[in-house]
């Protein structure tokens, strides 16, 4: 087989010795070793197709899948109306990708505003873009959003998805941004060392409401000791709890984001996702990636425009403040058909029975030994302890084929993450909570 890198040995050298490295190793030096691989590749010989499809379904026989699940963590199992797949599967969109000439692609272009405006009615903000690659990604880009020159600091909350926060991280340690996390106390985010900290150089403050422990933060006192700083507040929220809580926009935030995973599409081991950004109107040009607008043509017809389109390839590359450059059509496309599907009413009621469910599960949990670990309101996530360990409670839950909460670790070692939606019946809640008895 041939080689398919296109450049010669002497150029790939070159091309080296420009940027002051001596082997292409050199390039991979800031990765952890243990990432890195120091061995040839253990191929085995090949195969019939006949034979790669039985090994195949060898390997997959080897999965087990589970019918009924209590955990979540920033992934969650709602129902999807049939009709989703069903449109999202038609050709015309399913090869979707991004509108390079917007005149000719205006069946793409009305779903992403159709998409953009449902975003902005959720969250209550002026503006959405097109859709980002993931939450984490999301939060991050907003976050990058609000730097400036005098600005270079980020709050953000302890309390927030674990990975939510490495992908912040990243993103400050690469543009040089200085990140300060808020530790959390009793589950919440620490306003009082919000209040020590926050300064004039404090470009941002973010959090998730509800938090990744499922419990409803003080968003409003939060958002004003923000904006008594002049700082841009920022709120990851989940878009199912935004048809029963308020929305970012009531609690005066600047930018709102999130996964928009729950948004119809399936768990689907980890992806593809998308992530939703919206933001107030002073600071729409600040969004990265694309907005889609409404007008109407030379016939009064109406038409759909890339009203913005902050593609930094295009020009001033070196004053970019974002690397998007595409968009999560299809998934986006899902979403928009899952919320038509669904109305306000439909949305609210996966919503209500999801925080439901999720009080009757705590309640019943509390009864049998598993309490609550920090009392307070929530949604359709919560914590309890375990008296006996997590590892024991969880195979135990598997060999009758549910799987249970997410073990959490470090200084909570012991405890468990639940959630609950509208999919779980109490049928199920209550064979969870016989399995624990005999725990």
């Amino acid at each position: 087989m041939g080689s398919f890198v296109p450049t010669t040995e002497a150029e790939r050298q070159s091309m080296l010795s420009a940027i002051g490295a001596e082997k292409i190793e050199d390039l991979f030096s800031q990765l952890p070793g243990e990432m890195l691989l120091d061995r040839g590749l253990e191929l085995p010989e090949g195969m019939t197709e006949m034979e790669v499809r039985r090994k195949m379904e060898g390997m997959a026989g080897k999965n087990k899948k589970f019918t009924t699940l209590f955990r979540g963590a920033g992934a969650y199992r709602h129902y999807i109306p049939s009709i989703v797949k069903s449109v999202i599967s038609k050709e015309t969109f399913y090869t979707a990708y991004t509108p390079y000439q917007a005149e000719i692609s205006q069946g793409i272009l009305q779903s992403i505003f159709e998409f953009q405006t449902m975003i902005c009615e959720l969250t209550g903000m002026d503006a959405s873009n097109a859709s980002v690659y993931d939450g984490a990604v999301a939060a991050a880009e907003a976050v990058a959003m609000c730097r400036d020159r005098k600005k270079n600091k980020a709050l953000v909350s302890a309390a927030i998805h674990p990975m939510v926060l490495e992908t912040i991280r990243t993103y400050c340690f690469g543009s040089g941004m200085e990140l300060v996390v808020i530790p959390e106390r009793e589950g919440k985010t620490d306003l009082d060392f919000v209040k020590d900290k926050i300064d004039e150089q404090t470009a941002c403050v973010y959090m998730q409401q509800p938090n990744y422990y499922g419990i409803l933060e003080a968003a409003q006192e939060l958002g004003r000791i923000t904006h008594a700083a002049k700082a841009k507040y920022i709120m990851g929220v989940n878009p199912i709890s935004l048809s029963i809580v308020k929305a970012p926009g009531e609690y005066g935030a600047d930018i709102a984001v999130g996964e928009g995973q729950p948004l119809g599409l399936p768990l689907a081991f980890g992806g593809p996702y998308l992530g939703f950004m919206a933001c107030t109107s002073e600071l729409t040009r600040k969004l990265p990636g694309r907005i889609v607008g409404e007008t109407v043509d030379a016939r009064g017809k109406t038409g759909y425009v890339l009203t913005l389109q902050a593609r930094e390839q295009h020009i001033r590359r070196e004053k970019a403040s974002s690397n998007i450059c595409s968009n999560q059509a299809l998934c986006a496309l899902a979403a928009g058909v899952y919320m038509a599907a669904m109305g306000a009413e439909g949305l609210r009621q996966a919503a209500l029975q999801s925080m439901s469910k999720a009080h009757y599960l705590a309640g019943e949990l509390k009864k049998i030994g598993y309490p609550l670990v920090q009392e307070g309101e929530f949604f359709h996530e919560f914590v309890t302890s375990s008296g006996v360990e997590t590892d024991i409670v969880m195979k135990a839950l598997e060999e009758e084929g549910i799987l249970g909460g997410y073990p959490l670790s470090g200084e909570r070692e012991g405890q468990i993450l639940w959630c609950c939606t509208e999919m779980n019946t109490k049928e199920e809640m209550d064979k969870v909570i016989a399995v624990l008895k005999e725990v």
